[in-house]
């Protein structure tokens, strides 16, 4: 068929034909942001899943849905070369000078802008090559410890009671949140606290994969009471089924039940692969409707462009050891495992990869559903393992 009419649209963080299955979650954002918007308390909204479930995805919902309602928000992607105040520092600019540009004069924007100013200044000693171009006075005595769990809170207060005096709302958006360390999601907990008890119309959502529950929850106690951890899952069979068979008849087109049983089966349902499965059955069907020998043909062609984008990205970023503790975990199949029988499989004690296990999750490549165990954060990843290195072997004991 056409691919010019191709309804799907596979990659990071682009917005499906048909958003199947998150409704729920979408409902809750909405209650979660007018509740804040008209000065109640709602906890924010941490979301948590795998790669490739459509987390950026969603946050682009959220803040589009933020925008519509009168909120002015920023979003940003966390990394694991940038600190947060570099990260948040230009949005925030930005932020304050959209409110400072509106109708009349307000002290509060104003503070809030020698507020940034002396944020900036005091972390220029520690964040070098931050240059926010900010032509005011700071305010002296106000985030200007250097202490970033001391400045944090007192500028996101400062930027709350600017918003509340133009009669907005703010929405920061922090992708992939897992990267920051927990000293700086510390801080970010202590500035939503703060912001939480004075009721200022601010709001964090972030997004993340499992380990974030337990980064929050190691940075402050409290955090629990600050967050609710929607989990973002593989989409259930017929919210699968309707993510394809959509657009695919909006544009006049249907796939046989059987191919869609095998789709929602070589996908398991989640979101970026339902895409990629979509867009190649699409693109290699001569004729509607697209039937089961398509989807074979369908599911070569989308292996092979994963293996060669999406998983090799992730695979090239590994050094030979960790690639070797990879493959062991991969040998085991799917699912969660415990770390010392990977380590038995490497043929070393437990302890001695355990600096291995940290850096890998930190990389974001693994993570630990329960203590112990030990489990690939992308779907499909031991698959890809065991074809890019078919040789390995475990060692033989």
């Amino acid at each position: 068929m056409d691919p010019v009419n191709n309804p799907f649209s596979p990659g990071a963080g682009s917005p499906p034909p048909e958003l199947a299955g998150r409704d729920e979650l979408i409902e809750q954002a909405r209650i979660m942001l007018r509740r804040v918007q008209t000065g109640r308390y709602e906890q924010s909204l941490m979301l948590v899943g795998l790669r490739g479930v459509g987390k950026t995805v969603l946050l682009n919902k959220i803040r589009e849905l933020a925008e519509s309602t009168g909120y002015t928000s920023v979003m940003i992607e966390a990394t694991e070369s940038r600190s947060l105040p570099e990260l948040l520092v230009p949005p925030l600019r930005q932020i304050l000078y959209q409110l400072d540009a509106m109708a009349g004069v307000s002290n509060k924007v104003k503070r809030g802008l020698r507020v940034l100013r002396s944020f900036v200044g005091a972390l220029k000693l520690k964040v070098a090559d931050i240059e926010i171009g900010l032509d005011i006075d700071p305010e002296k005595g106000s985030a200007d410890s250097g202490d970033l769990e001391a400045d944090l809170p007192e500028m996101f207060v400062a930027l709350g009671e600017a918003a509340q005096d133009r009669g907005r709302a703010v929405a920061v958006i922090i992708d992939e949140i897992q990267y920051l360390s927990e000293a700086e999601m510390s801080a970010l907990i202590m500035a939503i606290h703060r912001v939480s008890q004075r009721q200022l119309p601010l709001v964090l959502v972030g997004a993340g994969l499992p380990q974030l529950v337990g980064l929050a929850g190691r940075s402050k106690s409290y955090a629990e009471r600050l967050f609710t951890y929607p989990d973002v899952g593989p989409l259930a069979p017929d919210d699968a089924k309707e993510a394809l068979r959509g657009p695919v008849r909006a544009q006049g087109a249907d796939f046989t039940d059987a191919a869609l049983d095998e789709l929602v089966a070589v996908t398991r349902g989640y979101a970026y692969f339902l895409q990629e499965w979509g867009y190649q059955a699409w693109n290699l069907a001569p004729a509607s409707p697209i039937d089961n020998e398509v989807i074979k043909r369908a599911t070569a062609a989308a292996i092979k462009k994963l293996d060669g984008s999406f998983f090799r990205v992730r695979f090239d970023r590994l050094t030979p050891r960790e690639k070797d503790y990879m493959r062991a975990l991969a040998d085991m199949g799917s699912g969660a495992h415990r770390s010392g029988d990977i380590a038995d499989a490497l043929g070393v004690k437990v302890q001695s990869v355990a600096p291995l296990r940290s850096g890998l999750i930190r990389k974001g490549m693994i993570y630990s559903p329960a203590h112990g165990d030990t489990a690939f954060t992308v779907p499909l990843f031991d698959e890809f393992m065991r074809r890019t290195m078919p040789d390995w072997k475990p060692v033989q004991r």
